[in-house]
């Protein structure tokens, strides 16, 4: 068997978001179907192995996955019959050929996500899939004052939404960085760190513009951490706006 490593981008817009689910169109499945039609569809049939979940709605720039597959291509013809099957909302920017420890999932390093608000006084009919709209002013230096609060390893309690499977809510964020884009109008919002809750950014993100429009204080990151309890930060953001940017296999 050979391992391949590929690293792709997807528009979420019309997917179920990645993980399989019953009569659902999902970016694993999808991955899984064109996989198995270029190993001329095996008994098992081969999973693909993603580096975590996104959720229904989100994009990613630089996702990675890993599958296993009885037969050699160099890694260009690898990635060239994975995009002639695949649908034009997902696109293989990269295949290689890995060994067989390496893991899509556990031996990532950290990720980083992106997360784009539009200022726009209306919702754009060109953004409305690919960013958040909040039309109120911001205070981007309240809002990176409070996101330093983030920074760190923490119990992430009560910035995680029900449903997740964690075992543990203790995360590690190493830097966030806030800045806006004038060209486009928009904030843009990026989180590197270990790994990620489900729905943890998105409500980070939706607590900061609550900084940021004045509805909460800057002091309010570590007292809401401290609390360990969801309802102390109301809010989720959409998942139009946020992407994978990447994920760091490096030291």
């Amino acid at each position: 068997m050979y391992r391949y490593k590929i690293t792709f981008a997807y528009d979420g817009t019309n997917f179920s978001g990645f993980q399989i689910q019953p009569h659902k169109r999902t970016v694993e499945q999808t991955l899984k179907n064109a996989v198995n039609k270029i190993a001329k569809h095996p008994t098992p049939a081969i999973p693909v192995i993603g580096s975590g979940r996104t959720d229904a709605g989100v994009h990613a720039l630089n996702q990675v996955a890993h599958f296993d597959i009885p037969y050699h291509l160099s890694n260009d013809s690898m990635r060239k019959a994975l995009n002639s099957i695949l649908p034009l909302d997902i696109l293989v920017k990269k295949a290689e050929l890995v060994d067989s420890d390496f893991h899509a999932r556990y031996s990532a390093h950290r990720k980083t996500y992106r997360y784009r608000v539009d200022q726009g006084e209306f919702v754009n009919p060109f953004k409305r899939n690919y960013t958040a709209h909040f039309k109120y002013p911001l205070d981007l230096a309240k809002m990176k004052a409070a996101a330093q609060d983030f920074v760190g390893e923490h119990d992430f309690t009560s910035f995680v939404a029900s449903g997740s499977q964690a075992k543990s809510n203790v995360r590690r964020i190493e830097k966030v960085e806030i800045y806006r884009d004038e060209h486009d109008n928009e904030v843009i919002f990026e989180f590197t760190g270990n790994g990620f809750l489900y729905n943890q950014i998105r409500i980070m993100v939706a607590f900061l513009l609550e900084v940021g429009s004045n509805q909460r204080p800057v002091s309010d990151v570590k007292r809401v951490l401290a609390a360990k309890d969801r309802t102390q930060a109301r809010m989720t953001a959409p998942a139009s706006g946020l992407y994978l940017v990447s994920v760091d296999y490096g030291k």
